[in-house]
């Protein structure tokens, strides 16, 4: 099977190796230059035989590939690929496959312009950052048709586990559900581990009393060190993307009539964090922001 992946950031890349890795034939198209260690055909892995071929246009991805899977930034993004007028013809009779994180609403426009132009579409956004794409490991929340599922099933099967949660839109809900949920839990574990580092308290003693209680989350133990070093240089998820993701939550919700204060109050903290340049720093520097360092 020919496979074109549209959008080479951190997890497009991941997702394009791995599938190189399984067998598939890959061919991968940026908007924008890549870095000089992508060059036009690029091993998948360290050692590896399989390459992903770098094309230097949309069409040239698209044109041979049997399902096209696009991993961009936002709805933005995916309207400059999917509806550019010399982009349209592309659609026709071929599954599309959007793992972008976008909202319900711009997801279920995006299925309507695609079936319009002759196309399937299937919402995947999907739950793990690149160690999780590499190994795939994902949890891949799927949105749209049976029949296309199955079409795409050991594509879906060589990334991760697919869940099939309804019609489009609701892989999307899912998915901004969860990384409402990131947003979240890292806030609330910032303000109590910042309270015990200011009182004193032994942070081991604590995670271990944390941890065997009905309140522990696994993302406290993956973001714990970063936090106590303040170190978030290395980001899998940067910080500005879960504000995106957390902005495309309120509105969403909002919609709904759900009270989302404490969301927005997060969202308007994120987006002083990015203004102050944290923009590319891992999201557990939400720490930083809810927690100044210690007096000397």
């Amino acid at each position: 099977m020919n496979i074109a992946m549209l959008g080479l950031g951190l997890m497009g890349r991941a997702m394009a190796q791995r599938l190189a890795e399984f067998g598939f034939t890959v061919r991968g198209f940026n908007r924008s230059s890549l870095p000089d260690q992508w060059p036009n055909s690029t091993p998948a892995q360290p050692g590896s035989t399989a390459t992903v071929c770098v094309v230097p246009t949309l069409a040239e991805a698209v044109i041979p590939a049997h399902l096209v899977w696009v991993m961009l930034a936002d709805f933005a993004a995916c309207e400059a690929v999917f509806l550019a007028p010399e982009h349209q013809s592309l659609w026709r009779n071929r599954l599309v496959i959007n793992g972008s994180t976008i909202s319900p609403d711009q997801s279920r426009a995006l299925a309507q312009s695609i079936h319009a132009l002759g196309g399937r579409y299937l919402e995947a956004p999907v739950l793990g950052s690149t160690p999780q794409a590499q190994t795939g490991t994902l949890q891949i929340l799927l949105g749209g048709a049976s029949a296309d599922i199955l079409q795409a099933d050991t594509v879906l099967g060589a990334l991760g586990t697919p869940t099939h949660f309804g019609v489009v839109g609701q892989g999307a809900a899912v998915k901004l559900a969860m990384n409402q949920l990131i947003g979240s839990l890292t806030a609330a574990f910032s303000m109590s581990l910042g309270l015990v580092q200011a009182e004193g308290v032994d942070v081991g003693l604590f995670m271990e009393t944390l941890r065997a209680s009905a309140l522990y989350a696994p993302t406290f133990d993956k973001k714990l060190q970063k936090m106590v070093e303040r170190d978030f240089a290395t980001a899998n998820f940067p910080l500005k993307h879960l504000l995106k993701d957390l902005t495309l939550f309120t509105k969403a919700a909002e919609a709904h009539q759900i009270r989302i204060e404490m969301v927005r109050a997060l969202t308007d903290r994120l987006a002083q964090a990015c203004t102050q340049g944290a923009g590319d720093a891992d999201y557990s520097a939400l720490f930083a922001e809810l927690v100044p360092p210690a007096a000397p």
